[in-house]
Formats: structure tokens, sequence, C-alpha cells
């Protein structure tokens, strides 16, 4: 018999000392902290659940978040001014990337400017969640040309790819994209779909890392009360400690 006092086995226990690659923590420049005091708001609460080393990739897209490296370098010295006047905040360690939008615009990037990378030549991308790009082909391929990596944020959250199968993410797969799993789609916060999708590419090893893409403190306190069960644990402590070993 199974005791019903048996101790829950929370996500955030396994994610302690990751350093957290996909986030919208940096103040003022996209749609996640809009100020100083919310960005430090969301590092006190990462570091009450041992998360101290963060990647911040703020948006760059065009038309609605249109940052370039010296908008993202200005917040984050902003930022850092802040933390060093705070005492509780001293293990904080961050770095800056981007989330690029795959579109026309980020074409035009590629051609013009070196990408802000993740680490090494790994860029992480999005799509628009209404539906792929038509030259999403051209963009990957260019990439590549280019030298650089696909991490695909949150393959999960693109309804347009959600197949009885997994036929459409194993053709990103073969062109090369590695995938990124947002930390809520583990539960229902996206939508049930997402959730159940999440756990399937889990399950066939598609996952390749693993980041929280907070943008408020209610995303951390849901965070906070996830659980695993034991038959999808291996999944997800494998890619915590691929995130872990290829980031730190």
């Amino acid at each position: 018999m199974i005791s019903i006092f048996r101790k829950k086995d929370f996500l955030i226990d396994h994610l302690e000392g990751i350093i957290d690659i996909h986030n919208h923590i940096l103040p003022g420049i996209d749609d996640g902290a809009q100020n100083v005091e919310e960005s430090i708001g969301l590092l006190e609460k990462f570091r009450d659940l041992g998360i101290t080393k963060f990647i911040a990739t703020p948006h760059i897209m065009n038309d609605y978040y249109p940052n370039t490296p010296e908008t993202i370098n200005s917040a984050l010295t902003l930022l850092k001014k802040e933390i060093s006047e705070n005492k509780s905040l001293k293990n904080t360690e961050i770095r800056f990337a981007a989330e690029y939008m795959m579109d026309q615009n980020f074409l035009e990037l590629m051609k013009t400017e070196k990408l802000l990378t993740l680490k090494d030549n790994m860029v992480l991308v999005e799509m628009s969640y209404f539906q792929a790009p038509i030259n999403l082909n051209e963009i990957l391929f260019k990439l590549q040309t280019n030298g650089y990596k696909p991490v695909l944020a949150h393959p999960e959250r693109y309804a347009f790819y959600h197949t009885k199968d997994l036929s459409k993410y194993e053709e990103l797969k073969n062109r090369g994209c590695l995938f990124q799993l947002n930390t809520l789609s583990l539960t229902p916060h996206y939508g049930s779909n997402m959730q159940k999708i999440a756990y399937k590419l889990l399950e066939n090893g598609m996952i390749d890392f693993i980041g929280s893409d907070t943008h408020r403190l209610q995303h951390l306190e849901k965070i906070e009360t996830i659980t695993i069960q034991k038959k999808t644990k291996d999944s997800i402590t494998n890619i915590i400690s691929k995130t872990k070993e290829r980031f730190l």
C-alpha cells in the first residue's frame, strides 16, 4: 500500500544550482520586468529557490521590442548597480544573450551584426504562436551557414506543430534545432495541450535544455509548486543535468 504521507518530489529541489538560460529579468526593455524594482523582486525569489546564475534573454522583435546589444547591456548595467547595493544578492551572476523572433528582420540582422549567443554559437530563437514563418527553412539554413546553432525556445507551445505523431518536431531536429523546454509547460499554465506535448517530447528524448521563461513573480510562485512524477523523473532530471553541464 502506497503511503499517502509519502514526501512529494518537487522540481525546484532538482533545479537548485542551475543557470537559468531563458528569462526576462532585465528592467524595462520587453514584456518582462518593467523596472529595476521588479527585476530585484524576481532575483530575490530566484535566490530563495536556489537559483543565482542567469543568462538574460530579452526579446529582439522588430516591431515590438527592437532591442540591440547596446539597449540590453544598458539595462543589465542598471540592474547590476542595484544588485551591488543589495547584500542578499551578492552571489547573483548575470550575462546576457537574447531571444530572437525568426522573421525577415532576423535575416537582416544576420547580415549586419554578430548575434547574441547563449554560449559559444548557440542562439535562442522563437516563432509566432500563430504560424511558422513561411521561410523557416531559409532562416535555419542561414543561421547554420553563418556558424550558429539554433536553440528553439518552448517548442511545446507552437500549437500548429501538435499532431498525433511528432513528425513536425522530428523535421526541426533533423534541420539541426535544439529544443528548450519551458518549466511551466510541465503544468497546464499555457494550456493542457502544451503540457501534453511537453511530456511527449520529454518521453521521446527530444528536449535538450530547460529554462524558466520567467516574466513575472507569479511564474516563479507557480514553478515552486511543481512536483515530479516517478515515471517522468528520469527524463526531467536528465535535461536539467544537460543544462547544468552545458551552460555552467
